[in-house]
């Protein structure tokens, strides 16, 4: 059986009927981050690289710990797509930016204590510090359409629609990668001038996808849905298993943020250049990251589209068509960064003991495709699923029993040991949810 839908070309067209226009979109994110950094990794001292490193971690870690909104929406939605219960596709929509504005409102109010709590506990130097502190101060206000768009993007992919997200991801990123020239090259904001241009492309993002998202949205609801939809959207009781599948995925993306923030604050304990230099490898990982997630959008999709038609056999086949083509593209990754990964560096930034400091630890980049590969496309298998608690529960245990224990292990190796730990941490993230789902499948407990 699975051999003939390998070789069905259609199935593989409906994996990259998502994957390529969300990989395409996605390595737009990257690309950004690769165009912030050099903006700034060209200006004549590190701590300002360091401190765009230091702001954007905290910023990313408050934002991205709400991923979930993403997460749950997409799984919930492409479900209930398969269902054909359209009413259910516009009410999950609803909760979800409900949700989203309220946890945005929250940050907003509590962006002081924050800021305090994460600055804290960061040991670098007084300048890396300041200019942290000056762009949180000014990318925090993006907390509302950061959220939002979390959800719309959710809710497209949901909806089996890769071409709006795309369209949306690389128009905004473009305009944020200008602003970014015209801020600091031109304006000379420096630090600052970086903070605004995302802010501004966060807003424009959101105004590009409410509009899009409205337009799909049209057709679906008659005369008098919206109304009762609302309030439907607001209640507790409606509102409690969406709550729930979201606690138990904030706790996985927690912990994943965890390993990026342990990162970077055992970095500056090692210095300005080799925080800076993690910063630059950490761009690797966004683009490993960002072009993986297209597979695992279209996996999530596929998944729940076939969760809700009640469909094991597509189900199945979906994940393993898209572990096949995960395997091929991590190669590709690993020969690029294998090749052009010195390159690369010397581009980004030219001040030159941050580019020695990361050629230093690009082996351990280079390993990272091949460990992560088996994660990103789980990751995405339970979402479809709307499986938390066995996300959580994989994330935990490769937090804990994997991560920290390895980093330990080799601490006195200095910033290796960083790597080495987060090499061992992607490999156990993409094996014990490899491991829960063969359990699932011998139990015939895919499908509930």
């Amino acid at each position: 059986m699975l051999k003939s839908a390998f070789l069905n070309f259609s199935n593989h067209q409906k994996i990259f009927a998502i994957a390529l226009p969300m990989m395409l979109s996605n390595i737009s994110v990257p690309l950004l981050g690769l165009v912030d950094t050099a903006v700034i990794g060209h200006l004549p001292e590190s701590y300002y690289l360091a401190g765009v490193a230091v702001g954007s971690m905290v910023v990313t870690l408050t934002f991205w710990i709400l991923v979930f909104l993403r997460m749950s929406t997409t799984g919930l939605v492409a479900q209930a797509v398969g269902a054909k219960d359209h009413l259910q596709v516009l009410r999950l929509l609803m909760q979800s930016m409900f949700i989203a504005l309220l946890l945005a409102l929250t940050i907003l109010m509590l962006q002081s204590l924050i800021s305090g709590i994460a600055f804290h506990f960061v040991q670098g130097s007084e300048k890396v510090l300041f200019y942290a502190q000056q762009y949180f101060d000014i990318r925090i206000w993006s907390a509302p359409a950061a959220l939002l768009n979390m959800v719309l993007l959710g809710w497209l992919l949901g909806m089996q629609n890769a071409k709006a997200p795309m369209l949306l991801l690389i128009v905004t990123n473009s305009v944020n990668i200008l602003l970014d020239i015209v801020f600091v090259v031109f304006f000379e904001w420096g630090v600052a001038g970086v903070a605004w241009a995302s802010l501004c492309a966060d807003y424009i993002a959101l105004t590009c996808g409410l509009w899009i998202v409205y337009r799909l949205a049209r057709p679906f609801y008659k005369k008098g849905d919206f109304t009762r939809l609302k309030k439907e959207a607001i209640r507790i009781e409606a509102l409690a298993p969406f709550i729930l599948l979201n606690r138990d995925i904030f706790i996985r993306t927690l912990c994943l943020q965890v390993t990026y923030t342990f990162m970077t604050m055992q970095g500056l304990k090692l210095g300005d250049d080799i925080v800076s230099a993690n910063s630059v490898l950490m761009h690797f990982l966004l683009i490993i990251s960002f072009s993986m997630d297209g597979l695992a959008y279209a996996v999530e999709a596929l998944v729940g589209k076939n969760i809700g038609r009640r469909c094991l056999d597509k189900l199945k086949e979906s994940i393993y068509l898209t572990l096949f083509w995960a395997f091929i593209f991590s190669l590709l990754q690993l020969l690029g960064f294998y090749l052009f990964g010195v390159w690369i560096i010397e581009q980004i930034t030219s001040i030159k003991a941050v580019q020695l400091e990361a050629i230093n630890y690009l082996p351990w980049l280079i390993l990272i495709p091949l460990t992560s590969m088996l994660g990103f496309v789980f990751d995405g298998v339970f979402i479809g699923m709307a499986r938390g608690t066995e996300m959580r529960n994989s994330m935990l245990f490769s937090l804990l029993v994997v991560y920290f224990p390895a980093w330990f292990l080799f601490a006195e190796t200095g910033n290796h040991a960083l790597w080495i730990a987060m090499n061992a941490f992607m490999l156990a993230r993409g094996l014990s949810l490899w491991w829960i789902f063969r359990k699932l499948e011998r139990k015939q407990q895919l499908i509930l």
